[in-house]
């Protein structure tokens, strides 16, 4: 069973509502509510803003944009030549034809879907860092890679294989010039791949299952035909077989098919995702004194409440209330999308993942509150000495509860940093709720673990 287009239709709308709130709430940028405009800060997102709206474009277009790696000579123009059916790339036998990444559209003959090939330079002319950086941006704009490879795999190419694994795409190992190679099959290319991750590694390393490898001749070597004539002349010409690429034609279409939107959903949010992490760590970076200085504020004033406040009870709602109202003033100072149901849930979640450390010091803190509160009766009804007492435990539990402050305070900067994507219609709450309903038999479902 594979999904329905109704599931994936579904799937590109809650990605929309997602990309369109995020967008909504970071336009506002500029205004940080009561926290005047930070010239640095515009700068640092600014391209990460950009991030968000180029991810809502990817899902307004509803094109799938499919990449293609490999290094110098494997035939990577040829393979999308091949796939398109028109030689819309140069292609020739000198080593880096394609200089930088270009792009083709292609519209299959079913009219579905709309796809963007694009072709990158080979890996190994492309030296250091600018490489790197080249390829993680392509890979990050791709909803699905193919790696171009012909003959031995190289262990540079088995490396560039795994780093690009990390982009969390799916993707498609293609061994092309199989009409030179007749003898290489799924499997040896498999445990090729497996020897040299034993050699690098000191263990087999499954970056791949063998329907991940599909045998192509995007362009095929000349041939020697024998030609016969009526007159009995028998010459020899050389002529050039077509395309052996169905089968990776029809592995694509078949995905985009059965999940080409949901596909397409998934990474928009992921870059959606990562966008609104960069956002928030730039600007808790930016605004850290300010952040300290609104985190010291807020542990004095719940020390105050809950020091001088006679009853027991009111100590834990003031206490309450002034950590929320912590996590809400560094939200706004970040200019984070945060509500206050979603302040409360963050609260809960620091105080049960501290490991009982504030759990303890809230019950503790109960305690002496209803100490506290007994000396407090006592002062007024008995002896004015036990205001003593009283004064005393309203310093440990004023001291403590300021201390819980500050340690909801770090650890909420902590979680901010990873951005606000955890609400109801954030990035990583949709992404979990289409992985639900992605079926085992999709590529997807494969990298549910990585995602």
């Amino acid at each position: 069973m594979t999904l329905t287009q109704t599931q994936q239709e579904t799937h590109l709308q809650q990605a929309r509502v997602s990309l369109q709130q995020a967008l909504s709430w970071y336009a506002s940028f500029r205004r940080h509510w009561n926290y005047p405009p930070n010239p640095e800060l515009q700068a640092a997102v600014r391209q990460d803003l950009q991030a968000l709206k180029e991810a809502l474009d990817k899902v307004e277009q509803n094109i799938i944009k499919i990449a293609t790696f490999g290094l110098v000579s494997r035939g990577k123009s040829a393979v999308v030549n091949a796939l398109i059916g028109q030689k819309l790339l140069d292609t020739g036998p000198l080593h880096g034809v394609t200089q930088w990444p270009k792009s083709v559209r292609w519209t299959p003959p079913s009219g579905k879907i709309q796809i963007e090939f694009i072709d990158t330079p080979g890996l190994d002319e492309i030296q250091g860092e600018a490489r790197a950086n080249m390829a993680q941006e392509i890979a990050r704009q791709a909803d699905l890679i193919l790696f171009i490879v012909a003959g031995d795999i190289t262990r540079t190419e088995y490396q560039a294989l795994w780093e690009l694994r990390r982009a969390q795409k799916p993707l498609i190992l293609v061994f092309n010039k199989i009409d030179l190679y007749p003898e290489k099959d799924c499997e040896t290319i498999y445990k090729q791949l497996q020897n040299i991750a034993i050699k690098s590694q000191g263990k087999a390393n499954p970056l791949l299952s063998t329907e991940e490898i599909i045998m192509v001749a995007a362009e095929p070597q000349p041939i020697p035909i024998r030609v016969e004539y009526p007159n009995g002349k028998v010459t020899e010409e050389w002529e050039t077989p077509p395309p052996d690429i169905e089968q990776l034609r029809q592995t694509i279409l078949n995905i985009l098919n059965q999940e080409g939107k949901s596909l397409l959903s998934i990474n928009a949010l992921m870059q959606a995702k990562q966008a609104e992490e960069n956002i928030a760590q730039k600007t808790l970076e930016i605004r850290q004194k300010e952040a300290e200085k609104i985190i010291w504020q807020y542990t004095k004033y719940k020390a105050l409440i809950v020091g001088l406040n006679p009853v027991a009870l009111f100590d834990i709602i003031g206490g309450a209330f002034a950590d929320l109202s912590l996590i809400r003033a560094l939200a706004q100072l970040y200019g984070l999308p945060i509500t206050n149901h979603e302040a409360g849930k963050l609260w809960r979640k620091i105080l049960f993942s501290s490991g009982g450390l504030l759990l303890t010091e809230l019950g503790s803190s109960l305690i002496l509150g209803v100490g506290k509160s007994a000396s407090a009766v006592s002062s007024f009804l008995e002896s004015p000495a036990i205001l003593t007492t009283y004064g005393t435990t309203a310093l440990m539990q004023g001291g403590m509860a300021g201390y819980c402050a500050y340690i909801i305070g770090k650890a909420a900067q902590e979680y901010l940093e990873k951005g606000c994507s955890w609400g109801p219609l954030g990035p990583s709450t949709v992404i979990k709720t289409i992985l639900d309903e992605i079926d085992r038999n999709t590529i997807l479902y494969r990298l549910r673990q990585e995602f």
